[in-house]
């Protein structure tokens, strides 16, 4: 009830809020159940999740945040509405500050959009930061230290890569392929190579379940079940990982290309310390298996998983805010 800080990792696909001296008390999918009649929101989170691609006409489960940005305003207003009085209780004495990370690439409207629907949600002041670097710090990585830093972010909706050294990013890219264009290349994919028509549920349930960023020798095999696309008749087919390595190998080349731009335009000195410490990945996509692997044999420096990849975002926002003054340089604006 007291507690008057709150960090949001406001992602595209999963929305996690940190609580200082509490840690991480929400971690749900950014998904909002909207009902059309009365235009009222039905349900946010867990529960809206459950709903998507399963509503009636008079419902619309959707995702508020598109490439990690927001799409729809009034929706991401009532979601961050939602978030704050379940990790502060409805009743509460005072309004919290809101520390919210948001891509690399957001450009200065998306940026005061995101303040101001934490504002009308109840925050009292709300403070944007970088993804790469909240990731950073919710990962332990030194950043006030004058050595050089490569953090890949890789969420739902964006990738953000970037290089950092005494506190700030020295340079950056944010490409906008991330776990959501994962699954869609392998809706697409599943769709030529079987005629199944499968929803974002089951396309993501595959990449997490038998997903690979590199071939396997002994590769694993997943039923799943859709609409024949020829009949319109329920279907189930087999698929393989190095079916899936075959779908998603495109997005993963973008990726590539991205941290290659970087390092490319990292000064000599950075770049030494990035060989000599190697590249840290953070975000739920991070987790797809052998990823980091591939990265390095395409880039030629080692990479690395950072401990509790899904979370460093959400720990780095909380961090940040609790530590104000240290990190003024990296928070973009406040307000």
């Amino acid at each position: 009830m007291f507690e008057t800080k709150i960090g949001i990792d406001l992602g595209t696909a999963n929305t996690l809020v940190y609580v200082p001296k509490r840690g991480i008390i929400i971690n749900e999918p950014t998904v909002v159940a909207i009902s059309l009649e009365d235009n009222r929101v039905l349900a946010v989170g867990q529960e809206a999740k459950e709903m998507l691609g399963r509503t009636p006409e008079t419902i619309v489960a959707s995702r508020p945040m598109k490439d990690g940005v927001i799409a729809d305003y009034r929706v991401t207003e009532a979601m961050l509405r939602y978030f704050i009085n379940k990790a502060l209780g409805n009743i509460r004495f005072f309004r919290p500050e809101v520390m919210i990370s948001v891509p690399g690439g957001i450009t200065s409207t998306e940026r005061r959009a995101v303040i101001d629907a934490a504002i009308a949600a109840g925050a009292k002041g709300a403070y944007v930061i970088k993804e790469t670097v909240a990731a950073a710090i919710g990962a332990g990585i030194p950043i006030a230290e004058a050595r050089g830093n490569l953090v890949i972010d890789i969420g739902g909706g964006t990738t953000d890569v970037a290089v950092l050294s005494l506190g700030g990013i020295v340079n950056s890219t944010s490409v906008r392929v991330a776990g959501n264009r994962l699954d869609q290349a392998i809706i697409d994919f599943v769709r030529k190579r079987h005629g199944l028509a499968v929803g974002d549920r089951t396309a993501e349930e595959i990449k997490i379940t038998i997903g690979s960023a590199l071939a396997l020798n002994d590769e694993e095999v997943m039923e799943i079940k859709g609409r024949d696309m020829i009949s319109g008749l329920p279907k189930t087919v087999t698929v393989s990982t190095n079916e899936v390595v075959s779908a998603i190998s495109d997005d993963l080349g973008e990726i590539v290309r991205a941290v290659k731009h970087v390092l490319q335009e990292t000064p000599p000195e950075l770049a030494s310390d990035i060989i000599d410490k190697g590249m840290v990945m953070t975000g739920g996509t991070a987790l797809l298996r052998n990823l980091g692997e591939y990265i390095a044999q395409a880039v030629g420096v080692p990479c690395f998983v950072a401990e509790d990849a899904l979370l460093c975002v959400a720990k780095g926002t909380g961090v940040a805010l609790d530590n104000l003054s240290s990190y003024k340089k990296s928070i973009l604006s406040t307000r």
